[in-house]
């Protein structure tokens, strides 16, 4: 079942979604619900952009949880 959602955000940034989403022959609906349920998946994707830049580079502890972490980054970073 589809919902409506308003959403404010400045016309240059609509602009440029709107024709990214053209050129990939989708509506920005699916463009943005796509977006939307990549960040707030439970499983983070291989190639995943945050994943890829601390892959290798440190050591972490026993303990650390990596879907946790990823999603509270996602969250600080989009909102």
């Amino acid at each position: 079942m589809s919902s409506k959602l308003t959403l404010s955000l400045k016309k240059s940034v609509i602009e440029k979604a709107k024709r990214y989403a053209k050129g990939n022959n989708q509506s920005l609906s699916q463009l943005i619900e796509s977006y939307l349920e990549k960040i707030t998946s439970q499983e983070p994707e291989l190639g995943d952009s945050e994943l890829d830049s601390i892959r290798g580079i440190i050591s972490l502890p026993e303990d650390f949880d990596l879907k946790k972490e990823s999603r509270e980054l996602r969250i600080k970073k989009h909102g």
